[in-house]
């Protein structure tokens, strides 16, 4: 069978496939049968996150990495352990396969696997002195706290034996000390799936045992190549070979700074093949630990005196390499390339700031690096926290982790709150409520809540309880059909009545017990039979919109890809927005075509299905599940055409009740996540006619018709490219001339202060360009007055040999206005934070540039 992706397909629960195993979960747990009983792989692994997480031990050991291959065999019901057994001891020892000595050899077994025992020594000739029986830590495997498990055996080779040398056959704890050194590598692990594992710890033989093999390719090969070190094997010599390339020096087995080269290396591999499966950086889940992977392998190019991006060139040698093996990265090459230069840039952006901030900390005398700072790294300068304390580590200085965490916590909340507001404004009319009070829930009648609003948008219903205060009410109906907002669906309106009077529904939101209804009701309220009516046509624009999402999500996968996923969502009567997964903005034209497909969809009016089923069926069935979702026993599958999707929301009955799609527009949210916003139905016409009505008044003001648009604009355009020449012309005989302004010698520089009105960036770049023509040791700081006011600096060439930067001097002057800014060494720009301190800025310059080569000399 071919590797599975590094994403678990239907494995919600799992970061990243981290053993051969993963993609036969399902059948060793009897969920799913194959047509076939025996299968062999080379599965693709990442262990860089979650329980498996090697990341921080890369680099710095011989055998951790967050990528590798891991071989198996593995058997459903099949052969046993006798049979593998002697296909193990086949492979490793047979002349036509890898034909290591048995000499070199030793195994290990569970302490109660006489079975086991008896048969190495019998197949394999093993000595009893050389089979060592070890205890649940290391040699019984469980898939959980329940469920098939069993008993291990593992191969070891003694990396110290030379041809001719006996056989080491250590005392079982000199073994153990010996494998925990290095001398004996572990390179074959045996898993023999026998018994069922009850709550109660009980087992139980399993009538059809299975076996679970797995093989490190890393440590097969630097056994086979005479290393004790997986990174001096060809599998990573010629990523090392790059990093020289890239950094202007060799790899050196015996540096200290070999580390970073390996950690290069490593994460070279990592990043691209989880690139090509889909995985984008991100803050959450796989996303987040991708980003703590590339960062990590920022900071180590930076530590080899790196300030351009390094891992983007190292995934070509990964392409090269391994592309023939795993095709899909040939195909994704470019896109891989591209997305972590983009990672790399931003963060090379913001890496210098953030180290010069933790130096300060550190030269401050602190002990620990206050939770509010560790954020701020975080937050400003794109640290991960567990770089932020590798980096105070190697300073002697510990890091709040608490506190950090305390203000992580509090920013979400204020992101939540922020987002709660937008919903609420743009999701209902009806007057804020002040619900969940503390006031006395009144019981009226035992039952539990029914939903009934996938199937209506009115129902009778008996009271369960209420609670009033003041003239504020709360329900809780029996038959209830507003929904509560959940999964980006807004929540329903509409009234409540009953005898003579009625009550608008001002908030709906979720309880243990049930739905909660609220609205202002003046009189004291007496309990009886009420009818509950939903908004109809406010709901079923809800529901087009959220149909269209699945439909949106499931286009969008068809065009770009399945590294497509859902981010998140805001589903409301007049619009939808939907986040997902991808590296860079969508070509306009492909956009098109992406709504032209969920158009097709809607028209071909497939019916929405909706079913309730148990979780791992949903998953067989092909439902998308996602990681950071909690999902009960039993879910609800909704079907709209090839899309399929564990939902909780209402739908439309067929996709044509849709009507139409039309994007508005897309945009990013973060780093590897994308968005596009959408109407539907009537709003969707709606937006056709303001558009045609936006051409006609377009057209009035150009003097034309709206079908002879294009060729007015064109004209226009064409008449701006001359007026363009002129000006150029005028700016190469004469206006782009250096500024006429006072020099101040300071210290070696000649210093010129001066004002401009322009705002073009072209414009000043050929003022810079004219000013360092010719002269030497001298710098420009230019004043932009226009606008909100700037800042701008530029340096000779000899000043920049020198190490100076017009970011640092640019940065220095921006902030007695409270701006910041950066560019080019020889040339950087600033925003004014407060235009009205310009004036201080340009008063303080001198004594700034003063100060600024007094620290560069």
């Amino acid at each position: 069978m071919p590797s599975s992706s590094l994403v678990p397909e239907g494995d919600p629960t799992l970061l990243f496939t981290n053993a051969g195993m993963v993609q036969f979960k399902r059948v060793f747990q009897g969920q799913e049968r194959r047509d076939y009983l025996r299968a062999v792989t080379c599965q693709k692994c990442v262990r860089a996150g979650g329980k498996h997480n090697d990341l921080e031990q890369v680099g710095h050991t011989r055998r951790h990495h967050t990528f590798f291959e891991m071989l198996g065999n593995f058997s459903f019901g099949d052969y046993f352990k006798r049979e593998a057994i002697a296909y193990a001891w086949e492979f490793v020892t047979g002349k036509d396969w890898l034909g290591i000595s048995p000499d070199r050899l030793l195994v290990t077994v569970h302490h109660t696997d006489d079975e086991a025992r008896r048969l190495w020594r019998e197949i394999a000739g093993l000595p009893e002195a050389r089979i060592y029986g070890l205890g649940d830590k290391d040699n019984f495997w469980q898939m959980g706290d329940t469920g098939p498990c069993g008993p291990c055996s593992e191969i070891y080779v003694d990396l110290e034996w030379r041809p001719g040398d006996p056989p080491a056959a250590p005392a079982k704890p000199a073994f153990e000390h010996l494998a925990e050194q290095g001398r004996f590598l572990e390179i074959w692990n045996l898993v023999f799936m026998q018994f069922d594992r009850s709550a109660d710890g009980t087992l139980t033989p399993l009538p059809r045992p299975s076996v679970d093999t797995g093989a490190g390719l890393e440590r097969i090969a630097a056994v086979m190549q005479g290393e004790d070190d997986n990174f001096h094997t060809d599998l990573f010599q010629p990523l090392l070979d790059r990093v020289g390339e890239l950094v202007g020096r060799s790899y050196d087995r015996s540096s200290a700074e070999r580390g970073s080269f390996r950690v290069l290396a490593d994460h070279a591999r990592a990043v691209t093949f989880l690139l090509a499966d889909g995985v984008v950086p991100g803050n959450e889940g796989r996303g987040y630990v991708l980003r703590r992977i590339l960062r990590r392998a920022v900071r180590h190019a930076w530590l080899l005196g790196r300030r351009e991006p390094t891992l983007a060139p190292l995934t070509a040698v990964v392409v090269e390499r391994m592309g023939d093996a795993y095709p899909e990265l040939r195909a994704k090459a470019q896109q891989i390339h591209d997305a972590v230069s983009g990672e790399e840039t931003r963060f090379l952006d913001t890496i210098e700031a953030g180290l010069r901030r933790l130096d300060e900390l550190a030269e401050g005398g602190t002990t620990t690096i206050p939770g509010d700072e560790a954020f701020r790294l975080y937050d400003t300068f794109g640290f991960p926290i567990d770089l932020t304390q590798l980096i105070a580590g190697e300073r002697g200085i510990s890091v709040d982790l608490e506190g950090f965490e305390r203000a992580l916590a509090e920013q979400r909340q204020r992101s939540r709150d922020v987002a709660g507001r937008g919903k609420r404004a743009g999701g209902s009319d009806a007057p804020a409520l002040r619900t969940g009070g503390a006031g006395k829930w009144r019981t009226v009648r035992r039952g539990r809540q029914r939903f009934t609003g996938y199937d209506t948008t009115e129902s009778e219903s008996d009271i369960l309880a209420f609670r009033q205060e003041g003239d504020q009410l709360e329900l809780l109906l029996r038959e209830n059909p507003f929904y509560a907002e959940s999964g980006g669906q807004v929540s329903d309106t509409g009234a409540l009545s009953g005898g003579d009077w009625t009550m608008p529904v001002g908030a709906v939101r979720k309880s243990e017990k049930g739905t909660v209804l609220a609205g202002t009701f003046a009189e004291p309220f007496e309990p009886a039979v009420v009818r509950a009516a939903v908004d109809a046509e406010r709901r079923r624009n809800i529901e087009r919109n959220h149909s269209a999402t699945h439909l949106a999500h499931a286009a969008l996968r068809r065009h770009l890809g399945t590294h497509v996923r859902q981010q998140g969502s805001l589903v409301e009567p007049g619009r939808l927005r939907f986040d997902f997964s991808h590296h860079g903005p969508i070509d306009p034209e492909l956009l098109r075509a992406i709504e032209q497909d969920i158009n097709e969809q809607i028209l071909a009016n497939a019916p929405v299905v909706t079913r309730e089923m148990p979780y791992p069926d949903a998953l067989a069935l092909g439902a998308m599940a996602f990681f950071s979702e909690k999902y009960g026993d039993v879910v609800r599958v909704v079907t709209m055409g090839d899309s399929i999707e564990l939902c909780g929301g209402t739908h439309v009955r067929s996709t044509g009740q849709i009507g139409t799609l039309r994007i508005s527009g897309q945009g990013g949210v973060a780093a590897g996540v994308r968005r596009i916003e959408a109407v539907t139905g009537p709003a969707a016409l709606a937006a056709v006619h303001e558009i045609e009505g936006r051409l006609a008044r377009i057209a009035e003001t150009l003097r034309t018709q709206p079908e002879h648009l294009q060729r007015r604009i064109e004209q226009l355009l064409e008449e701006r490219e001359r007026l363009e020449e002129r000006l150029q012309q005028a700016l190469r005989e004469g206006a782009g001339a250096a500024p006429a302004a006072p020099t101040h010698r300071i210290r070696d520089v000649d210093v010129t202060i001066a004002e401009t009105a322009s705002e073009d960036r072209a414009e000043l770049g050929q003022v810079a360009d004219a000013f360092r023509s010719g002269k030497a040791n001298a710098a420009l700081v230019l004043f932009g007055v226009a606008g909100r006011g700037a800042v701008h600096v530029a340096l000779t060439e000899d000043l920049v040999r020198r190490g100076l930067k017009a970011g640092d001097l640019v940065n220095r002057i921006a902030a007695v206005s409270g701006g910041r800014g950066g560019g080019r060494p020889h040339f950087a720009s600033a925003g004014a934070g407060d235009p009205d301190r310009l004036t201080a800025a340009r008063d303080a310059t001198p004594a700034l540039v003063a100060e600024w080569l007094a620290t560069a000399s």
